[in-house]
């Protein structure tokens, strides 16, 4: 069929995935992804033959399943959250054009943005920003230039990668560039473990933030200046006239 389907499977859990996602999944003759996420949907598809790779073999993974899909092969290659935030789908079209005849279909999935400001309330009621904090792959001045440019547009934002083993002052860092603009009570929320064993949240604020370590489970989010704590929930009305 030398049909590739780049899938978003959401936050990890079969109920977080759409219907879409689980349907090409079903059909697929073989899995590839990160081996954390291939783990996460091996259990309801034990029938399927299964490739991974470490983090950061990115490239090595696309062509794989691009070179199996182009042999014929029907081939799911799975992003966790959303195939195109952050996912695998832009780098899949980027090297589709070695191996002709490769028929790509992109299938969104819930992003932590979405799923993680579920947990939390409703953070991003709001005109929203999405920023990694990752400098794997961008340069740490233009995450710098992102937050500011944020803060000061009063977006609420989430937070992608905010630390890791090696970079455990990371969040600490966006908070002092945050902090040049917003309050320290500005209302902030943490989601971790999203649709996985352990899921939790928290809410807090900015100021209490910068003291909080987290790691690449956490999702953090970070309010404009109408954002509330409303019973424990991070709220951010959209504006509509109350009555």
């Amino acid at each position: 069929m030398n049909k590739l389907y780049v899938i978003g499977i959401g936050p990890g859990k079969r109920a977080g995935m759409t219907l879409e996602a689980d349907e090409a999944l079903a059909q697929t003759d073989i899995i590839i992804g990160y081996s954390k996420y291939v783990e996460l949907v091996r259990p309801y598809y034990p029938d399927k033959e299964y490739k991974d790779t470490g983090m950061t073999r990115e490239t090595e993974r696309c062509r794989a399943a691009l070179a199996l899909a182009s042999e014929g092969r029907n081939v799911a290659l799975v992003c966790s959250g959303d195939s195109v935030v952050y996912g695998m789908a832009g780098l899949i079209y980027e090297l589709a054009e070695e191996y002709g005849g490769v028929e790509i279909t992109v299938i969104p999935g819930v992003t932590a943005a979405l799923s993680g400001g579920a947990i939390l309330g409703a953070p991003l009621g709001h005109d929203f920003a999405v920023i990694s904090l990752s400098d794997l792959l961008t340069p740490w001045e233009t995450i710098e230039k992102r937050l500011r440019c944020a803060a000061q547009g009063d977006f609420c934002m989430s937070l992608y990668n905010p630390g890791s083993h090696k970079r455990t002052d990371y969040l600490q860092r966006a908070c002092d560039i945050l902090l040049e603009t917003l309050p320290e009570t500005t209302v902030c929320g943490l989601a971790m473990q999203i649709g996985r064993e352990g899921e939790d949240f928290r809410v807090l604020t900015l100021g209490e933030l910068r003291h909080t370590a987290v790691d690449m489970f956490t999702t953090v989010f970070i309010g404009n200046s109408m954002t509330r704590n409303i019973g424990g929930r991070m709220v951010t009305p959209r504006g509509y006239r109350l009555g």
